[in-house]
């Protein structure tokens, strides 16, 4: 596969694209769309733009890339403005898997997968604890790709809504 100069070489090759979950053309849609949302992005701060791309239970697909604002560091990353227009748009449908794709403008695809930040992971633990079900993550890098079975493996002792409620 080669998308923006990325190669990806990883286990998902050789094991077959259904240890995801997905079939190759989904995948491959999720990388072209992942990494056109990098490409949108609005970075003039950091000079690192991020796309990510929502996969729904229903089939659509839903993007987002990272936005910042002269008031650093007060915009929003990728993978928050995704989940939140999901929320938006399709309010009672779940998220499978979400992609998250990389780059800098001085070296272009990050060679190591990213993952989430702090306020993301806790959004995506939300996300699932609402609907029930996990979110397979997919980090991807120039080398590299990452599968992650859930948000919650990101931060094992999470703060969900039932710890609102002292449980």
């Amino acid at each position: 596969m080669n998308f923006y100069n990325v190669q990806v070489k990883t286990d998902i090759q050789k094991s077959g694209y259904e240890s995801l979950d997905l079939t190759e053309e989904q995948f491959e849609q999720m990388m072209s769309e992942a990494a056109d949302m990098a490409h949108k992005s609005y970075a003039p701060y950091s000079k690192f733009h991020v796309g990510a791309v929502a996969l729904l239970e229903n089939g659509e697909m839903v993007s987002g890339s990272n936005q910042e604002n002269a008031a650093y560091p007060s915009g929003l990353c990728a993978e928050r403005t995704t989940v939140f227009y999901t929320n938006a748009h399709y309010p009672n449908t779940a998220i499978t898997h979400l992609m998250i794709y990389a780059e800098t403008e001085e070296s272009g695809v990050v060679v190591s997968p990213i993952s989430p930040c702090a306020a993301c992971r806790q959004v995506l633990i939300e996300k699932e604890s609402i609907q029930g079900s996990p979110i397979k993550l997919i980090l991807v890098g120039r080398d590299s790709v990452y599968v992650i079975p859930s948000a919650r493996d990101l931060v094992p002792l999470s703060f969900v809504p039932d710890s609102l409620k002292g449980e």
